[in-house]
C-alpha cells in the first residue's frame, strides 16, 4: 500500500524519589521547593516520561537503554538536552512527532503557573510547536508515595508519524 502513513503510539512513565540538596526541574523549568528529585541526570521525571513515550512509539527501547545511569557523562545533564537528543533519533528513523500529551502527578509543587514554560520548553527540545505538546498536573489525593510527597511520577503518550514514502 502506497501514501499510506506509519503511524505510531507509545506511552511512557517514570518515577523519582525526592532527595536533599537537588533542584527540582519538571519540564525543563527549575521549581523554588525545598527538594528535588534524585537520579543521575537532573532526574525531570516529566521529560523522561516523554523521551521513553516517544522511544517506544519508534521502537528504540527505552531512555535508560540509551542514556544509562553508569554513563559518567549523563551525570546531572539536562533532561532537555536528552530529549532533544531523542528527537535526532526519531528523526535520523524517518519520524515527526505529531503531538505528546502528559500529566505530571505530584502534591506540590504547584505546576499549572509553569505549564506555558514547561510546554516551550518541550516544543524546543522536540523541533515542534507548544500546540503539540500537552502538559497537565493532578495530585495523588493523598494516596501512595506522592500522597506521601515523597516523590513525583509522570505519565505521556507521544504521536509520531512516519510516511512511508519517506522509507523507500
Amino acid at each position: 500500500m502506497t501514501n499510506v502513513p506509519d503511524i505510531r503510539v507509545g506511552m511512557g512513565y517514570d518515577v523519582h524519589p525526592f532527595a536533599e540538596e537537588r533542584a527540582l526541574v519538571l519540564g525543563g523549568v527549575e521549581f523554588p521547593h525545598h527538594r528535588g528529585l534524585d537520579g543521575h541526570s537532573d532526574a525531570d521525571v516529566l521529560l523522561h516520561a516523554i523521551a521513553d513515550a516517544l522511544l517506544g512509539a519508534a521502537s528504540l527501547g527505552d531512555i535508560g537503554q540509551h542514556f544509562p545511569p553508569s554513563d559518567p557523562e549523563l551525570e546531572g545533564i539536562a533532561s532537555t538536552l536528552l530529549l532533544a537528543r531523542v528527537a535526532r533519533l526519531l528523526v535520523s528513523g524517518g519520524w515527526r512527532v505529531v503531538n505528546v500529551d502528559s500529566t505530571l502527578i505530584a502534591e506540590r509543587p504547584r505546576i499549572g503557573p509553569s505549564v506555558p514554560a514547561m510546554r516551550e520548553n518541550i516544543a524546543a527540545a522536540l523541533d515542534v510547536e507548544p500546540e503539540q505538546i500537552g502538559v497537565k498536573a493532578t495530585t495523588n489525593e493523598r494516596l501512595g508515595f506522592v500522597g506521601r510527597e515523597e516523590g513525583i511520577a509522570a505519565m505521556a503518550v507521544a504521536l509520531i508519524v512516519r510516511d512511508v514514502r519517506d522509507t523507500k
